[in-house]
């Protein structure tokens, strides 16, 4: 029998994102949910109940108010939202940051799907620290770039039909070091202080660039531009959708790559002294719904890149 797969939230940005993803695919079944029944919600407990893999493209409560309705322990969810990234039993469902990640995925019932901007820092945080080159003491600043769409349906509409003309520049926001994600991007990596994170909102849909600036001799060991990229480009040698450009950047690193799909490209520049690593993905794609299919194929035990 063909998994049954239902979409909590399919009308969200997300949401819409994972249906079109998987709308074509003959090896699941999609559950749908009667448009006049959207808010219901004994149908749509009886969804949940009835899938083996529900997607939650919800807010962090309505996220909460869905597990609560789970009665079949058969069940297993992933959750969009920002409401289990640091829970007790949920696992991180960024497969790529180890083999005890890629692990905890295909055996859990319950995977946390990253935030965008996570996703940015830890593929290059993450991985050195567990390569002893990055002390989790470490003061770390980021700063990450991001289109519009990354706000959810009101600001798509905000920038589509109601634009201000101070939005078609750069808007920083998060300035009280409040943000959402910093919770799982300083748990993620057992950091020992939180990071100094500046999110950037611009007057463009999708695409992502995220960048964490390091002083080579707050390092340990030897480190140097060149000799980061090698070890990144060593940690993620073989995988499909992260890779590690073969040069060190020398001119203007732009927030397209990788748009429409879910590939994301880590950029190590710099020298001997001062270093910046980018990482530049979709954030619909490699930052959201691509991420959270991937996480289906993987706990459905198929190819993880399947329909990707």
């Amino acid at each position: 029998m063909k998994p049954k797969i239902y979409i909590d939230g399919k009308d969200g940005t997300t949401g819409l994102q994972i249906y079109e993803r998987l709308g074509s695919r003959d090896d699941i079944e999609l559950l749908l949910i009667d448009e006049a029944r959207r808010k219901d919600a004994a149908e749509r407990k009886r969804l949940i109940n009835a899938a083996d893999i529900v997607f939650l493209c919800l807010p962090d409560a309505a996220a909460i108010e869905a597990v609560g309705l789970l009665e079949n322990d058969e069940t297993r969810v992933i959750d969009a939202s920002t409401a289990h990234r640091t829970a007790a039993g949920w696992a991180y469902g960024l497969p790529e940051l180890s083999a005890e990640h890629r692990a905890a995925i295909a055996s859990s019932k319950r995977v946390a799907n990253p935030g965008c901007h996570a996703s940015g820092f830890l593929v290059t945080v993450y991985p050195l620290i567990q390569l002893g080159i990055l002390p989790r003491d470490y003061p770390l600043v980021c700063f990450s770039l991001t289109g519009y769409s990354g706000g959810g349906k009101k600001m798509i509409a905000d920038y589509e039909t109601a634009k201000k003309p101070s939005m078609s520049a750069p808007g920083i926001y998060g300035a009280t070091q409040m943000h959402k994600h910093l919770a799982e991007m300083t748990w993620v990596p057992r950091l020992e202080r939180e990071p100094l994170f500046s999110p950037i909102v611009d007057d463009y849909y999708s695409g992502m660039a995220t960048t964490v600036a390091l002083h080579a001799d707050l390092l340990n060991g030897v480190a140097t531009a060149e000799t980061v990229r090698d070890a990144l480009a060593r940690y993620y040698a073989g995988e499909r959708f992260i890779s590690v450009a073969a040069e060190l950047g020398s001119g203007t690193l732009h927030s397209d790559f990788g748009v429409g799909t879910n590939n994301l490209e880590i950029t190590v520049a710099g020298n001997d002294a001062r270093i910046t690593v980018t990482a530049r993905f979709d954030n619909l794609g490699k930052g959201a719904s691509g991420a959270a299919v991937q996480n289906m194929n993987i706990m459905l035990g198929l190819d993880e890149g399947t329909g990707l």
